[in-house]
């Protein structure tokens, strides 16, 4: 461990890859020195333990939880959004408090992670915290908070999506679509009826949600839009086109999902 305590941060940052590295190859005594680095954070410097939790997967074990959580409510070491990820990457959910605490945070990056990780570990007790950052003034929050809203799924992710996707605050949200994308086939009613509402941007992003469904069933709405509609958008963009666009993602998907079937066929347990 002194490799990673003493001498210049540059040598240290080259230990630590090599650490990594050994971890990796599946090397016993590599992660056990890397879980020593999480559970002693605070002797280490920052950037050997952010560069450690971004391959918190390859040596995590259940030992790194309760270290986890105490850094991630250290303000004084300020490795949260680094303790966030590694919560996230080893599954542990007695971090969801200290998670969305940090929805508040100030520094961008550890709302980002926090926003992540709820995503993964959150379950669908987060909904309320995470559907006021869909109107967040920073687009990158909103587009995170709806991939975390699609991932856990269920009906509160679904409306409170829902309702970003009917009373737009902002005029591109190719995210929201997206992630509505995810709770097929149960949503493709309900795109489907956007698909015929008298707003442009509406059937804009109903195209775009129903292209990556990669449900067969789109396929005559979008169809539909591709040859008929004319209609254009707040900033620009035609419906038709959008339907074009996202015709081809569904086959696209379509095409990917074959593809692992054919693979999975040929090369069973793969």
């Amino acid at each position: 461990m002194r490799g990673l305590e003493d001498g210049k941060l540059e040598t240290r940052e080259e230990h630590l890859r090599q650490l990594l590295a050994r971890a990796g190859d599946g090397d016993i005594s590599a992660k056990e020195a890397l879980r020593v680095l999480v559970r002693d954070y605070p002797a280490y410097h920052r950037s050997l333990y952010g560069r450690a939790l971004n391959r918190a997967a390859v040596f995590g074990d259940e030992t790194l939880e309760a270290p986890l959580l105490a850094s991630l409510a250290d303000t004084r070491y300020n490795c949260q959004a680094w303790a966030a990820k590694g919560c996230a990457a080893l599954g542990f959910r007695a971090a969801v408090p200290g998670l969305v605490a940090l929805l508040d945070h100030s520094q961008d990056i550890a709302r980002e992670q926090a926003v992540i990780a709820l995503g993964i570990v959150g379950g669908e007790s987060v909904v309320p915290a995470l559907a006021p950052l869909l109107r967040d003034s920073i687009v990158g929050t909103r587009e995170r908070a709806a991939e975390a809203l699609g991932a856990i799924g269920g009906d509160a992710a679904l409306a409170a999506l829902w309702a970003e996707f009917e009373h737009r605050r902002y005029f591109r949200i190719g995210y929201i679509a997206s992630a509505l994308a995810r709770f097929a086939p149960d949503v493709l009613p309900r795109l489907c009826a956007a698909a015929d509402s008298k707003d442009p941007d509406q059937r804009y992003w109903a195209a775009v949600a129903l292209g990556s469904t990669g449900d067969e069933r789109a396929v005559a709405t979008l169809e539909r839009l591709m040859a008929d509609d004319r209609g254009t958008t707040v900033f620009d963009g035609m419906v038709s086109v959008a339907a074009k666009k996202g015709l081809r993602t569904l086959r696209r998907i379509q095409a990917a999902i074959a593809a692992r079937e054919n693979l999975s066929t040929d090369h069973p347990g793969a």
